[in-house]
């Protein structure tokens, strides 16, 4: 009898340093900087689309570059890119961040201004809606709103006005106009109204928040298209000089 209890204590010991090992290689070892799923025969899929963003950037932008973005990857693009940034997470000025959430938040001239105030290169967005990643900056975009009409700069920006009179938070075609001409979602869905995500879905059809895009047949003013991953994960954007807007 001893030596079945040890043995089945042994047995579980063993089971449990596996299980461990498991969990841990599948919760604990996986950095955000490099994302996986997995495919419809069990394989895994990795995508790397942020360190060809920001290998992207180190390469091919002036040292002196300055890339605009919302704060949460703010430490990447200046440790990875090697680039200056407006805010990150240890920014403390919420006059600054707002500005920038007054830039995304705004329709195209007005986030011209403001870019031009800030002396902004480049600008940098999340867009997970081809490939179904959910913390993409259409969905933190709400945030961008609230602290950009925060301040005093921001009064013009009013949370309401990105909803629908049904008080949703829409990107189809019954989405609030203020949403669907604004900086962020004008950058995040740049050339998207052209691409099939799923079979038997119109062009457009943005995994994440399950609907077609209602604005695709647009062209940008102020910005022209630098760069974007291969799985339109990280989107990058030149800010145009100010003789060649075209206005």
């Amino acid at each position: 009898v001893a030596s079945a209890i040890v043995l089945l204590v042994t047995f579980f010991l063993i089971t449990y340093t596996f299980h461990c090992t498991w969990v841990t290689s599948e919760a604990y070892s996986s950095p955000s900087i490099v994302l996986s799923a997995r495919a419809g025969d069990g394989g895994r899929i990795i995508f790397d689309d942020f360190r060809e963003a920001y290998y992207w950037l180190r390469q091919n932008t002036r040292e002196d570059a300055k890339v605009m973005s919302w704060w949460d990857y703010g430490y990447q693009i200046t440790a990875m890119a090697n680039r200056t940034i407006l805010v990150d997470n240890n920014t403390w000025n919420n006059t600054h961040i707002s500005r920038v959430g007054q830039a995304m938040a705004s329709p195209e001239d007005k986030a011209y201004e403001i870019m031009r105030e800030l002396d902004v290169d480049y600008v940098l967005v999340i867009f997970g809606g081809l490939i179904g990643y959910s913390s993409d900056d259409i969905n933190k975009f709400l945030w961008m709103v609230r602290i950009g009409g925060s301040t005093d700069t921001g009064k013009h920006i009013k949370e309401w006005d990105y909803y629908t009179p049904h008080g949703e938070f829409r990107i189809d075609r019954d989405g609030s106009p203020t949403l669907l001409n604004c900086l962020m979602y004008k950058m995040c869905y740049y050339r998207f109204g052209r691409v099939y995500t799923e079979a038997g879905k119109p062009t457009g059809y943005d995994r994440v928040r399950d609907a077609e895009i209602g604005n695709k047949d647009f062209e940008l003013d102020v910005l022209e298209e630098a760069y974007t991953t291969e799985h339109w994960l990280v989107r990058i954007y030149k800010v145009k000089d100010l003789d060649n807007r075209g206005l």
